[in-house]
Order: structure tokens, then sequence, then C-alpha cells
């Protein structure tokens, strides 16, 4: 189980918890923070605790990655 903070990729933001989990279940890339490199549900392990900032990063969600998540059918 790891811990991460992701911000959205390639200068998206999101205004709404909705669409950052509809963006993150749809296997759009995420930056991990500090480190840099992208990463999104497909390469990311069940368990794993992930906070993402959106909404100009003044607002998270926090969740853990389910079996069910990486069971869904991409959007």
């Amino acid at each position: 189980m790891t811990a991460l903070t992701l911000t959205p990729a390639y200068g998206r933001d999101y205004k709404s918890k909705k669409a950052v989990m509809e963006a993150f279940l749809s296997g759009k890339d995420f930056v991990v923070q500090p480190r840099g490199c992208y990463a999104n549900l497909w390469n990311l392990s069940v368990g794993d605790q992930i906070t993402i900032r959106y909404k100009q990063l003044r607002q998270v969600t926090v969740f853990a990655i389910t079996k069910e998540m990486k069971d869904a059918p991409s959007a």
C-alpha cells in the first residue's frame, strides 16, 4: 500500500469531485507530487491511498483504489 498525492496532468483542472473521479476512473493521467511522474488508475495498485487535488489545487478528494475500480470497464 502506497500513499500518493496526484494533481491533474496536461493543464487540466476539475471543478467537482464527480468530474475528478470520472477522469480518474476513465484512465486519464495525473501527476504524482512531488516526483512529477505520470500515473493513472491502470498503473496503480489495489489498496493504494490516493489524494487528488483539484479546483486550482484548493480542494481534495481521498480514497483507496479498490478491486472494483480496477475491474470496471473504462469509459
